[in-house]
């Protein structure tokens, strides 16, 4: 939790740049952008779920602390980062609602800049996040009482 906490932190003060911008060119941004916190609180529901799941495994496999940055490489090539999700075919978009990080970064685009709401991915996506959130609970508390023994 430390890690992501200090993350919060750091992207607290991260947007006090863009927010000097607006406010010094006097561009007041339109009301979407009061669904920022939700979408970010999806991200950390997100990164808090796979952050207990792949601590409680690297304690217990060594390997995963190599096999993180490729994962995260390929999630990032899941989500529609560079590309929007309207560029994907229409059969492949239910299964963009299975990475709660794309509505995160659908829901921030919409947030600032307009276009599709976000809303077909918003329901698989949080229900994928809490999932995450809470085997990852439920495995980290499992194994919580061994990992003082592997260490």
């Amino acid at each position: 939790l430390a890690p992501l906490v200090t993350y919060l932190l750091d992207l607290g003060i991260a947007l006090l740049l863009p927010a000097a911008i607006l406010v010094s060119s006097r561009s007041i941004p339109g009301s979407l952008i009061l669904t920022l916190p939700l979408f970010l609180l999806m991200a950390f529901i997100t990164a808090l779920g796979a952050t207990l799941w792949l601590s409680a495994l690297n304690v217990r496999f060594r390997d995963v602390r190599y096999a993180v940055p490729f994962l995260l490489q390929l999630w990032l090539f899941a989500t529609p980062v560079l590309y929007p999700a309207s560029m994907l075919p229409l059969r492949w978009r239910p299964l963009l609602g299975l990475n709660p990080m794309s509505c995160v970064v659908e829901g921030v685009r919409w947030g600032l800049a307009g276009g599709p709401a976000p809303w077909l991915l918003m329901l698989p996506s949080a229900a994928v996040a809490f999932l995450l959130l809470v085997t990852g609970l439920a495995y980290f508390r499992h194994v919580e009482r061994t990992l003082a023994d592997v260490v």
